[in-house]
């Protein structure tokens, strides 16, 4: 059996005691940043060995998973945080699992993207998750002009290098929007920055910029 099991965004204690008791029994982990997991297989005293499996090695990993999985291993599969398979590479080992009939279940938990949602003060009834938009910059003018025609909360996810190149893109196509800049969810310095893309980028290029962002768009 392969366990997905979801870990906490930012503050190690969100993590659920089921995740707990499967990542303490798996033979085997695979996780998409080593390092990360192992600061909370310290916190939480598991010594379970630890595979990494991220975007360069999924190909190889996935058949080695596969295989171990077959002589009736019990294998976890963590992402660098959050719940694996969204915008990372455990999609393709769920994908290699279904069309080996292999049983695999989620071990739930964590998400940046419901996370950020919630703390926007956005509408929630019905949104769009894009990942993350590319990033060169015709090609994320584009793929933001596809998604301006959608009439629903918009979500994706954005690295602190481009945030300010993405929000001026932004504002090109939902200049008059309401959005929400999230970062740094469950932890001490956890921000969110609410206006039109503008206001938003407009304090956002006087800070020291780090941690992942969440960006969410009311285009209703």
């Amino acid at each position: 059996m392969l366990y997905i099991v979801s870990t906490p965004i930012g503050n190690l204690r969100d993590i659920t005691l089921r995740a707990l008791e499967v990542l303490k029994e798996a033979d085997i982990v695979f996780a998409e940043d080593t390092r990360k997991a192992a600061i909370l297989f310290k916190r939480y005293a598991i010594c379970r060995p630890l595979l990494s499996f991220h975007e360069h090695n999924k190909a190889f990993r996935t058949k080695k998973a596969l295989t171990l999985l077959k002589e009736g291993k019990k294998l976890a599969l963590i992402s660098e945080a959050g719940t694996p398979g969204i915008s990372d590479p455990g999609f393709y080992l769920v994908r290699a699992c279904i069309q080996e009939s292999i049983s695999f279940t989620a071990i739930p938990g964590p998400s940046a993207v419901v996370n950020a949602l919630i703390l926007s003060g956005l509408p929630t009834d019905s949104f769009y998750f894009a990942g993350f938009l590319p990033s060169k910059k015709g090609r994320r003018k584009r793929r933001l002009k596809e998604l301006s025609s959608l009439s629903t909360t918009l979500i994706f996810f954005e690295s602190p290098h481009r945030i300010i190149s993405s929000l001026q893109d932004i504002k090109e196509w939902f200049a008059r929007k309401q959005i929400a800049a999230v970062r740094e969810m469950t932890k001490v310095y956890e921000e969110v920055i609410r206006g039109i893309p503008e206001d938003v980028l407009l304090r956002l290029q006087s800070k020291h910029l780090k941690g992942e962002f969440v960006i969410v768009i009311d285009n209703r």
